[in-house]
């Protein structure tokens, strides 16, 4: 890496030369992601295409109403026991709620997630998906034929 003086309004700095493709990619900001906006985010959209208030989900979550606000404005972190709370008070799978601020993130960060997971994945973590899901299917079918016949 080399340096070069640089006269910026009278005032010399030293640039780095030499990098000029480099340069500009490595000097794109990103977005820092606050993964309590994000969260919060989820469960204000989820709510609201419930058409319920904060008041019904807070009362059903067992939360105080200024703390589920609180949380919906990404103001406070909360904890696992109380997203469960609050995502079973939604009647979301918790799952479904972290899956979704997932997706969020990954956007955020310009990361491209696929929708089904990699059969190399599946394979190297000891899990052929495809071979697992067709036997159940097969079971379910046949247990469901055997049943239909009597």
């Amino acid at each position: 890496m080399v340096k070069q003086p640089v006269s910026v309004n009278g005032v010399v700095r030293w640039k780095d030369v030499g990098l000029a493709e480099k340069a500009p990619s490595e000097q794109k900001e990103r977005k820092m992601v606050v993964l309590r906006h994000e969260i919060g985010d989820v469960l204000r959209d989820v709510r609201q295409r419930q058409g319920r208030t904060l008041r019904e989900v807070s009362h059903s979550a067992r939360v105080s109403l200024g703390y589920l606000s609180e949380v919906e404005r990404g103001q406070k972190e909360a904890s696992s026991e109380l997203l469960s709370s609050i995502c079973s008070a939604l009647d979301v799978p918790l799952s479904g709620m972290l899956r979704e601020v997932s997706d969020r993130v990954a956007v955020a960060e310009g990361v491209a997630v696929p929708d089904t997971v990699p059969q190399e994945f599946a394979q190297r973590y000891g899990r052929d998906l495809d071979r697992e899901l067709s036997a159940e299917l097969n079971e379910d079918f046949t247990q469901g034929m055997l049943s239909g016949a009597r």
